[in-house]
């Protein structure tokens, strides 16, 4: 099975140094876990989450799972920022809980030039998914060998 090149705290230090303005304001999304192929993150229950009905929102869940997408394949190609998203598809299955947010990544396919994953989105202690994704990234001809 593929072997992640990045740890955990190895991708949350790119990220610290590539994207500070991801934390502005601050920290609500973790990056709890990278595996073969996969990762974990957390998104914490804010305020600036919730949207009108006292629910979290759309956008925040679709921040979450691009988010764990690129960790994830981060985790397994390196530090290459410009691995860049070329398409989302979400399918919001119920009300999240107002609790935090789980996102757990896999990655389908891994090539050289394109990486297609998906990501089951979860309220923190619940089973049921409240979002499915599913998302292409397209990475630089020249960051994989």
């Amino acid at each position: 099975m593929h072997q992640p090149v990045m740890t955990r705290d190895d991708v949350e230090a790119f990220l610290e140094q590539e994207f500070p303005q991801l934390h502005y304001g601050g920290r609500t999304y973790h990056i709890e876990s990278v595996g073969p192929l996969s990762a974990q993150l957390r998104m914490d229950y804010h305020e600036r989450h919730i949207r009108p009905g006292g629910t979290l929102s759309g956008p925040s869940m679709m921040a979450l799972a691009d988010l764990a997408i690129y960790v994830a394949i981060l985790a397994q190609i390196g530090p290459v920022a410009l691995t860049v998203t070329t398409n989302l598809s979400f399918n919001f299955l119920r009300k999240p809980g107002k609790r935090a947010l789980i996102a757990d990544c896999r990655i389908l396919k891994l090539g050289r030039r394109l990486a297609v994953a998906e990501v089951g989105i979860r309220s923190e202690g619940m089973s049921d998914l409240v979002c499915h994704a599913t998302g292409t990234y397209s990475i630089p001809s020249n960051a994989v060998s």
